[in-house]
């Protein structure tokens, strides 16, 4: 958030999630937690997967430090999975921090990327010929852990099948579950990665804590879809999409779009032009003509607006704003007693978690020394 607008659109979506009083942890995910803990003292190594857009709200260390003496930094690899979803230059910047912090090793991931995996089954091996003190005959196992829908079963797949390629291993491969949707993956399942040492890796169910350490970090991970969607409204969620598109600069790098010749009128209607005979599909609103008519109608009500955005009701008059000039765009066509600005928000909220516009990290690296400083004692 970089005004005082936006942070108020933050909390409104805020109370939202504290209302669910952690309805999304159900009888399952308490099991899937009981099932976890209890394995934690018998593995080798401890990868927790993070959302590299929300590296500190989707940590799942404090689950880790409940479980008692046991240290698991010594043990543990972070992977910031969806680094081609975040900024770079905070993606750099929280590995570096959380190296520093937590002393242990951190990972930038693409699960879509041969080279991202590789590079995290190469780490995985260096951190367990540490732990194995060099014995290559022996067998380790690692524990993939993490929130709902950070990509955890998506990088077991793809470690799973790149690992036994390497060691030429035979036989058919297994696949976990993977979905956009939260809560998926059930039970907790072992996949080989490597051989010389022979390595294990048990892809475990997400589990997200009944309670946040900040208010901050629910609107976040409902924007991430680490919260079902089915538990809130999409309009309250998109809201916060466009109030942090709004508020930042990614918009800019649409202007371009605006001089090529085909451009969009954001009054109260918008009639696209120049789209070709290939848009069959008129629903498909991930088509590369429809999100392109998206960072451009973004774009121009951005810039043609002449409010303040620091005040939140001329944000949320934006906001309104650009969801009706969205509607054409989406061609969404709805009875007069429907809510219009639903299947807008849902499709607008998907566009975004697919990296369609832009890419953004929710959350800046902390600074160190303010942390120094609020950990001294007073006198």
């Amino acid at each position: 958030m970089t005004t005082p607008a936006a942070e108020a659109v933050s909390r409104r979506l805020g109370a939202a999630v504290r209302g669910l009083s952690g309805a999304w942890y159900g009888r399952h995910m308490a099991s899937a937690e009981r099932a976890i803990r209890a394995r934690l003292p018998l593995v080798d190594l401890v990868l927790e997967v993070r959302d590299a857009r929300a590296p500190a709200s989707s940590s799942f260390e404090p689950l880790l430090r409940r479980r008692g003496p046991l240290e698991p930094d010594r043990r543990a690899v972070v992977l910031l999975n969806k680094a081609d979803l975040a900024d770079p230059s905070e993606t750099e910047g929280w590995v570096a921090y959380i190296k520093k912090q937590r002393r242990c090793s951190c990972v930038a991931v693409n699960s879509h990327s041969r080279e991202s995996i590789k590079e995290v089954l190469k780490v995985v091996q260096a951190r367990m010929r540490e732990i194995k003190h060099g014995d290559s005959n022996c067998t380790g196992t690692a524990l993939l852990v993490g929130i709902p829908n950070v990509g955890k079963s998506a990088i077991v797949n793809a470690i799973h099948q790149i690992g036994r390629i390497a060691a030429a291993e035979k036989g058919k491969l297994k696949h976990a579950i993977v979905s956009s949707h939260p809560g998926e993956t059930r039970d907790i399942r072992g996949y080989k990665i490597a051989s010389h040492p022979n390595i294990y890796v048990l892809d475990t169910p997400g589990v997200l804590s009944p309670r946040f350490a900040d208010d901050g970090s629910g609107p976040r991970l409902a924007l991430t879809g680490a919260i079902k969607d089915s538990l809130l409204e999409d309009y309250d969620t998109a809201q916060l999409l466009l109030a942090i598109v709004n508020s930042g600069k990614e918009y800019r790098k649409w202007e371009k779009l605006n001089k090529a010749g085909d451009s969009f009128s954001c009054g109260n209607t918008i009639t696209p032009r120049g789209h070709n005979s290939k848009e069959q599909y008129a629903s498909d609103h991930t088509q590369d003509s429809v999100v392109k008519a998206v960072r451009q109608v973004l774009f121009e009500t951005i810039s043609s607006f002449n409010g303040d955005l620091g005040q939140v009701d001329e944000l949320r008059r934006l906001i309104g704003h650009q969801l009706v000039n969205l509607q054409q765009v989406f061609k969404v066509l709805t009875e007069p007693s429907e809510n219009i600005c639903k299947p807008i928000a849902t499709k607008l909220v998907n566009l975004y978690r697919t990296g369609r516009l832009g890419r953004y990290t929710l959350e800046h690296v902390p600074d160190v020394r303010q942390e120094v400083v609020a950990e001294l004692p007073t006198a």
